[in-house]
């Protein structure tokens, strides 16, 4: 495409004659685990290296020193894993299992340890959960150490421990997280305190989710992808507007899947029962196989999911027990298809299915877990998304083109009915369409402390809202049988509305270590937006008419997104930064009554104070913590219009204090405990365009939350091993959302679970509790958005019991 010509040619400039990889470098890596060694020397040198069994990625070696050239440094670690080096290409290498001769030396000696010593009761040092020394979020491959801002890094492996789930394994673990809880694939996720309102409406989220490289979605909700067979999840808090732009002014998520091992036939099989209490059973499975089609060029990773999640909301109204059961079915396949040496194409297609059968709140004044709606309604959510990425180098520089299609579609029923009056039923339906290109190439930190990126973007988005509201037909009333989609289809049509964006972006960011413990980095994006629309369903006279056409005629805007910061480097373990940032939100129409309006582009800017000390869940001790302030000027936001429907305006300018800590500690061998705190203060002033009361606080956002978690393991003599986890959390006090129909108090309750393994390395299995107090709380006080004459909260999910196992062939 166009927009790849200019950085290719630049590229062709700064690529040097030498290859690093062929100069000596001087390495002080120190011990460690295979992969972070590996990471190292490939940093240092310039080097691929790809290790062909993660799990010998994570065997522990000493530590490797001296001055040496690339291919001695990877001999020097395939020796001290017991691996040998194969050469893959001029600067390529690929780590695979040593010949059996090799490895059977030391075999009499370990025999004779095991078959005289008692059980082991001190495990040997275990890789630590959840920290991959790269994080890949930053574009350019920073270390951990080497990023100037607030990270959490989950562990794959970790988010499957109790069954295969979806973001509410992420809001388990990072307690900045949080979410609104209308259901799978409808909710909005907020990170650090920035949230606008409960409604996903034509604003874009203040959250960026990515799968890989590519942005999941523009304007829709949280797909809410079961997170099964990934490497990693990584969350950067705080605007990013420099490195994603739109829609990223609380952070982002990243999904990082497993890739595809060259040479690899294996198949991982999970599965597992579940049981509610005050609820029905349900039930989960998952595969993963790993299939050569082609030796080692072409290699297959399909992954295949379903999950049947018992209800357990009752609706005596109209006679049904447990209506919320959900069923969700998903897939992902992938192809990794090595092109030459140090480049490869991955061809990757994934899609989920998630189909609630009815809703899941109740009603505040009532019995435990009971709804009074008087209309069945639930939702279903249906994501695609298929992705061809090129990445390869060309000596010391990086490159990397990400093409992709996406497609979302949400159906979701309320009940309307008003109070005292007959079954009536709003229906909305919500079509996203995305196209998404971004090359960019960058080059990692240099031992001389440099390093870079630039790329471009490009992203054509359309998001498409239809609505319907009336009295439910007389044969659904009578008993009949009448489908959902009859009966929305008899439902009379109201306005919707049709957002188009068009995007063209270009963005770079640089650093250099000034000093030795002191570098500084610097970055600036510049995106132009073509904004478009219309309204849906309007009545003819008024999309006949001048002030409608100038509302939706097409329009431009034109935002830059300045980074700085600077990072000090405080001793061996610890770092301290100094960072500003901004992001935004391009405008767009929303329904006003019959009508439809523009609304205008937010745009937030942070500075942010922050550092720690060790990585996260290594070592004896770790401890990360922020505090940041938000300027939000315009923001866009959600809320009951004089109809009683949802709608969308600019409701003022605010600011946000947010701080959070986290950490770990060593306990005994094999024990380890975490923590993290966020706290919250926001104000925002009152809208000039609508009398919204109760507008003090941004919404949906717990003054202060937290969380505690203990992890433990046990290794023992016959290879096998007891993990067992725990943890602890607390929401806060927050409100629903912004006028007095929205002016609901949420939160202030704990949640717990615990997860226990016990097998080997390939087959065991687990028992997990969720909500072990049964408490009832109330994650989010809405279930519709119309005033139906009682107030409504969403309960926890009651205790529930899990028996599953997993396997690998």
């Amino acid at each position: 495409m166009r927009p790849t010509i200019a950085p290719l040619a630049c590229l062709a400039a700064l690529v040097s004659a030498a290859p690093l990889a062929a100069r000596p470098v001087e390495l002080a890596i120190p011990a460690g685990t295979v992969s972070e060694a590996a990471i190292a020397i490939a940093r240092a040198t310039g080097a691929s290296i790809v290790i062909a069994d993660p799990a010998q990625g994570r065997i522990r070696i000493g530590a490797i020193r001296g001055r040496m050239e690339a291919e001695a440094a990877v001999r020097k670690l395939a020796r001290a894993g017991g691996m040998e080096a194969v050469r893959a290409g001029p600067d390529a290498w690929r780590l695979v299992t040593a010949p059996r001769r090799a490895a059977s030396r030391p075999q009499p000696a370990r025999q004779a340890r095991t078959a005289t010593a008692p059980p082991q009761t001190t495990p040997p040092p275990a890789p630590a959960e959840g920290d991959p020394i790269i994080v890949t979020a930053t574009k350019r491959d920073l270390a951990y150490a080497q990023v100037p801002a607030q990270v959490t890094l989950l562990d794959g492996a970790v988010l499957e421990r109790g069954g295969v789930g979806g973001t509410e394994k992420i809001m388990q673990r990072a307690a900045t997280v949080s979410s609104t809880y209308l259901g799978s694939g409808r909710n909005k996720l907020f990170i650090r305190g920035i949230a606008d309102s409960s409604f996903t409406g034509p604003t874009q989220a203040t959250v960026g989710q990515y799968f890989g490289d590519l942005r999941l979605s523009y304007n829709a909700p949280d797909p809410d992808l079961r997170l099964s067979d990934m490497e990693r999840v990584e969350i950067l808090e705080g605007p990013q507007g420099t490195l994603y732009g739109a829609g990223s002014l609380g952070g982002i998520i990243r999904l990082v899947p497993r890739a595809p091992e060259p040479g690899e036939t294996s198949l991982t099989v999970t599965g597992g029962a579940s049981l509610i209490a005050h609820g029905e059973p349900g039930g989960d499975a998952h595969a993963t196989i790993n299939l050569p089609l082609a030796g080692e060029t072409a290699t297959l990773r399909l992954n295949l999911d379903a999950a049947s999640l018992g209800g357990y909301i009752d609706k005596p109204a109209i006679g049904r027990r447990n209506v919320n059961r959900t069923a969700i079915f998903g897939g992902r396949a992938g192809v990794r298809i090595d092109l030459a040496p140090d480049w490869q194409a991955d061809v990757i297609v994934l899609g989920q299915d998630t189909r609630a059968d009815d809703s899941q709140y109740a009603d505040r004044a009532g019995r435990r877990l009971e709804s009074g709606a008087q209309v069945t309604e639930g939702s279903r959510a249906q994501y695609g998304q298929a992705q061809l990425v090129v990445s390869g180098r060309i000596g010391a520089v990086r490159v990397k083109s990400s093409t992709g299609i996406g497609a979302q579609d949400l159906a979701e029923r309320y009940d309307a009915t008003p109070p005292g009056g007959p079954p009536r039923l709003f229906s909305r339906g919500g079509e996203t369409r995305m196209i998404a290109n971004e090359p960019r190439l960058w080059q990692p930190v240099t031992p001389n402390g440099f390093g870079w990126v630039l790329g471009t973007s490009i992203i054509d988005n359309r998001n498409t809202v239809t609505r319907r509201l009336g009295a439910l037909p007389a044969a659904s009333l009578a008993g009949g049988a009448t489908s959902a989609r009859a009966i929305i289809a008899a439902l009379p049509t109201t306005t919707g509305v049709r957002n188009t964006v068009f995007e063209i972006t270009g963005y770079g960011e640089a650093s250099y270590r000034l000093l030795p413990r002191l570098t500084l980095a610097t970055g600036l994006r510049v995106t132009n937006v073509e904004l478009g629309g219309a309204g849906e369903d309007v009545p003819i006279a008024l999309a006949q008419a001048a002030a409608a056409r100038a509302v939706t005629a097409r329009r431009r805007e034109t935002a830059t997104l300045p980074s700085a910061s600077v990072l000090a480097d405080i001793g061996d373990k610890g770092r301290a930064y100094l960072r500003y940032q901004e992001g935004f939100r391009p405008g767009g129409l929303a329904v006003a009554g019959d009508f439809v309006r523009q609304f205008r582009s937010d745009h937030a800017r942070t500075f942010e104070l922050g550092g720690g000390w060790g990585r996260p869940g290594r070592g004896n001790f770790d401890i990360a913590a922020s505090l940041s302030h938000t300027r939000w000027r315009d923001i866009q936001a959600d809320f009951i219009d004089e109809t009683g429907l949802p709608s969308t305006a600019n409701i003022g300018n605010g600011r946000i204090w947010a701080a959070s800590l986290s950490g770990s500690v060593r306990l005994a061998p094999g024990l380890r405990a975490e923590a993290g705190a966020t706290f919250n203060d926001s104000d925002v002033a009152e809208p000039a365009i609508v009398p919204l009361a109760r507008l003090s606080r941004i919404p949906n956002i717990a003054r202060v939350s937290g969380r505690a978690g203990l992890h433990w393991r046990r290794d023992f003599a016959n290879g096998t091993v007891l993990e067992a986890d725990g943890w602890v959390s607390y929401i806060g006090k927050s409100r629903l959302g912004i006028g007095p129909e929205l002016g609901e108090l949420q939160g202030d309750y704990l949640d717990s679970g615990a997860i226990i393994r016990w097998g080997r390395e390939n087959a065991g299995l687990t028992l997990s509790v969720t909500n072990i107090a049964g408490q009832e709380g109330n994650r989010f006080a809405l279930g519709t958005p119309f005033a139906t004459g009682r107030s409504q909260i969403t309960p926890l999910q009651p205790r529930t019991v899990r028996l599953g196992f997993d396997a690998r062939f």
